[in-house]
């Protein structure tokens, strides 16, 4: 068998017309006879290119309102015969089938039909039978056909043919693996859609399937690969455009992910810096350049190689502030011409323009891989407003206190737990993450206060009268003891210990306000 196919017959049906007519016309310029059906068919007739309905080819009309038209014999056989099997050959002759060297079919827009919230009816409609049947026939019997599941194809196999007068074999199987990534993918979609249809978080099959987006350089070190796919048309990373800057790698797509979930929890203008997927600094203001300086105050010396989001489209005053240390990544919606101008001097920083903001309270899947399988489970769309509040204390909250509670609670839910976060005047000012034991959590919360104030020039740690948020309840007082001992005046904490009242107790000795939120927000 010779490595290179000629191309005699292809079949070409597809939903996406782009670059349809300039592949088929180039085909038809090499001499290979066309098929088509329906819509595709309409399309090449309208622009001059030759082409033979599959009805006609078959002998078989279309039927049942176009659901049966590539389904026979004449079509399947064409695709699937093997031209170095003698009995394949003959019988194929015996029976009419003329062999199809290369098939182009994309699938019908299921995908697009669900994203756009149809009803039922019209998602059933667009799930494509013959389409997928096709591309699997056709990839299976790679070794003959040629098969093209999107436009982005065309031009390498028109390259190959009118190079070598037919196709390799190297890009025959290239082709025929995203063909079988494709149907899978389809498929996938498909399947999602049923179980949400019965209101299934959790189908006893579960599949995914993402598009590359970009190789990366290496994954959280050197020595691991690692890729970035694009599973769903969210706002945030994935749809982000990177208008300047070097290569995203793998740990900076992590981080600025984490940076820009946690943004956009918040309603008024705000600033996030992120290091290592913890928040570093956090902080609302009524402009941009303030939350910026407030969020910077918090922890400077972890802020230095952060990543940076922000809520609002980023303006040129805040921008110089930001660009005035040394930044890895900036996300925001958009970005002013202003902004633009100051960062495209920082030649090496990467700015990511998302569009839009995630919307934080929408539902979706998070996954982690273990040994073996992977662990699912919804997103933490939890939040607690001010009516969800339980005050257990002898004091309630001011109302200074309680805005600086919830605005606390709210950053503590994208903190690793143990999660300990101090905020005042609508900042964190303090922020202990990750570490084994609650009561270590916040003394070095506590202990970034104290050098935070150190750095701005200031006698008092700046969690002193601050409001305290932890993301789980505390075991034992020893932690609320810590946070009061740090300056804090409030406290925010799930409850549901079974030393809760032993803790109230210590917080009414201490005179300070606390509530409980009834929800856990741990962060692994």
């Amino acid at each position: 068998m010779s490595d290179i196919v000629p191309i005699r017959r292809a079949l070409i049906s597809v939903s996406d017309k782009s670059g349809l007519v300039a592949f088929a016309a180039a085909l038809a310029a090499q001499g290979v006879q066309i098929l088509s059906t329906g819509g595709s068919a309409a399309a090449l007739r309208a622009a001059g290119v030759a082409v033979t309905e599959v009805s006609e080819h078959t002998g078989f009309p279309e039927i049942l309102d176009g659901r049966v038209k590539t389904l026979v014999p004449q079509i399947h056989g064409g695709l699937l015969g093997r031209r170095d099997v003698p009995e394949h050959v003959a019988q194929m002759d015996a029976h009419g089938i003329a062999p199809i060297d290369l098939l182009a079919v994309n699938l019908y827009p299921f995908e697009a039909t669900v994203a756009r919230g149809a009803a039922p009816d019209d998602c059933v409609e667009n799930i494509d039978i013959g389409g997928p049947a096709l591309i699997r026939a056709a990839a299976k019997n790679h070794d003959f056909v040629t098969v093209l599941t999107e436009p982005g194809q065309y031009a390498e196999v028109l390259a190959e043919i009118a190079a070598h007068g037919g196709t390799s074999r190297a890009l025959r199987v290239r082709l025929a693996g995203a063909a079988y990534a494709r149907t899978a993918a389809y498929d996938t979609a498909i399947a999602a859609w049923f179980a949400a249809q019965r209101g299934e978080t959790f189908p006893p099959r579960l599949a995914i399937a993402g598009t590359l987006r970009q190789t990366l350089r290496y994954g959280e070190n050197p020595h691991q690969q690692a890729a970035f796919y694009v599973t769903a048309p969210r706002p945030g990373v994935a749809s982000a455009t990177q208008v300047q800057g070097k290569e995203l790698s793998y740990n900076n797509l992590n981080d600025t992910d984490a940076a820009y979930e946690c943004v956009a929890e918040f309603d008024a203008p705000t600033v996030v810096i992120v290091k290592h997927a913890n928040p570093c600094g956090v902080a609302t203001a009524a402009h941009l350049a303030d939350a910026w300086e407030a969020a910077l105050r918090c922890d400077p010396t972890s802020a230095f190689g952060g990543i940076v989001a922000l809520n609002r489209t980023l303006d040129g005053a805040t921008a110089e502030r930001i660009a005035a240390i040394f930044t890895e990544v900036i996300i925001a919606p958009d970005a002013d011409a202003d902004a633009r101008a100051v960062l495209a001097r920082k030649k090496n920083l990467r700015l990511l323009l998302a569009g839009s903001l995630p919307d934080a309270a929408a539902p979706g899947m998070v996954f982690r891989s273990v040994g073996g399988g992977f662990l699912a489970q919804t997103r933490d769309a939890g939040r607690v407003a001010e009516g969800d509040l339980r005050v257990v204390t002898r004091r309630p909250p001011t109302p200074a206190e309680l805005a600086d509670l919830l605005f606390a609670f709210r950053v503590c839910k994208h903190v690793k737990s143990n999660a300990i976060v101090y905020a005042k005047g609508g900042a964190t000012v303090g922020i202990g993450a990750g570490q084994m034991s609650r009561v270590d959590s916040a003394r070095i919360a506590a202990w970034k206060s104290a050098e935070a104030a150190k750095a701005a020039g200031l006698d008092a740690p700046l969690a002193q009268g601050s409001v305290v948020a932890s993301d789980a309840f505390f075991p034992f007082a020893d932690g609320l003891e810590a946070a009061v001992a740090a300056g804090a005046t409030a406290v925010i904490q799930p409850g549901g210990s079974m030393r809760d009242a032993e803790v109230i107790a210590a917080a009414d000795a201490a005179g300070i306000a606390m509530v409980l939120t009834g929800i856990r927000h741990f962060r692994h």
